[in-house]
């Protein structure tokens, strides 16, 4: 079960950061506050390697029964400075995102084939677990306009800091009873960190900016500690199908998202506009007119070129 009440209090905390983000910088800054959801898989790299398939579905759980893909939604924050126009955006997003890992706990063997070309056919038996999380990216975010500043191409690059609320088990075919994954401090890691990448677009009406992202979250901390710290599984339960504890187990999340976002001071925006040629026409020096004003008590003198009819 998510702990409503510290999702809350995470919720809280972010707003009161930007509205006071808000409030101290000058009325030309560009800021955008947004909802964000979407769907997306999760993958585990496990060394030594095993047999592992990317995580699409989640089978179940205890609201919804049937199968469904794995979710994730939050709330994202923007600040754009209003030159230089290059540097894009940062901000920071905070995110619920379910994700895990599907391996291969046992498998049945299979030869096909005659003489030189004999071999093995391997068919696993997979196990499943799923992780709930809040994601925390520091988002650096560059960006271009096009189509009359109507529309926004950016690029994602973010440090994420994350945090295992809680996780669940299952077997394939029922295979053993599923459950909840009962967490243990020498055996898991709740803390986790890591980097993110991405691209996407967004619409801009007036205020509101409506976006389309993806983006993949590369884990660098270990989803279980290595067996320096926790050397055997062999007096666990079923929640923990590793005989002996991986050297490293970082996950890996591919995400899609949809956003709705409103800016708040459409006057940093206008600033950005490229002027038109003809009105940057208008700004260049006249160097003539300035030596002619400058110099008019002067002798004039030297050679004029001709231009050849």
């Amino acid at each position: 079960m998510i702990r409503v009440r510290h999702i809350r209090n995470i919720v809280v905390a972010m707003t009161l950061i930007v509205a006071a983000m808000l409030h101290s910088h000058s009325a030309t800054a560009q800021h955008t506050l947004s909802l964000i959801g979407g769907a997306g898989a999760s993958y585990a790299r496990f060394y030594p390697t095993e047999e592992i398939k990317m995580l699409w579905l989640k089978q179940g759980g205890e609201i919804i029964d049937c199968p469904r893909p794995l979710m994730h939604g939050g709330i994202s924050w923007r600040y754009y400075s209003p030159k230089p126009r290059f540097v894009g955006a940062v901000g920071i997003d905070l995110e619920y995102m379910e994700r895990g890992y599907k391996m291969g706990y046992a498998y049945t063997s299979e030869y096909v084939g005659e003489g030189d070309n004999r071999h093995e056919i391997r068919h696993y038996r997979y196990y499943t677990r799923y992780v709930n999380s809040v994601m925390l990216p520091f988002v650096w975010q560059p960006h271009v306009y096009v189509a009359k500043n109507k529309l926004r191409i950016f690029i994602d690059a973010a440090f994420v800091l994350s945090y295992n609320i809680s996780s669940r088990y299952e077997y394939e075919n029922n295979a053993y009873p599923a459950g909840k994954y009962e967490w243990k401090v020498p055996r898991d890691n709740r803390f986790g960190y890591g980097l993110a990448g991405g691209a996407g677009f967004a619409v801009l009406l007036k205020q509101v900016e409506i976006g389309v992202r993806a983006r993949y979250y590369f884990g660098y901390s270990d989803i279980l500690k290595n067996r320096n710290k926790y050397y055997s599984g062999t007096t666990d339960g079923r929640e923990n199908p590793f005989y002996y504890s991986p050297l490293r187990s970082p996950i890996d999340n591919l995400t899609f998202s949809l956003s709705i976002g409103w800016r708040f001071n459409k006057e940093g925006f206008e600033e950005w506009k490229i002027r038109k040629k003809r009105e940057k026409a208008l700004d260049e020096f006249n160097f003539s007119g300035a030596t002619n004003s400058g110099n008019s008590s002067a002798p004039r003198g030297g050679t004029r070129m001709q231009t050849r009819q």
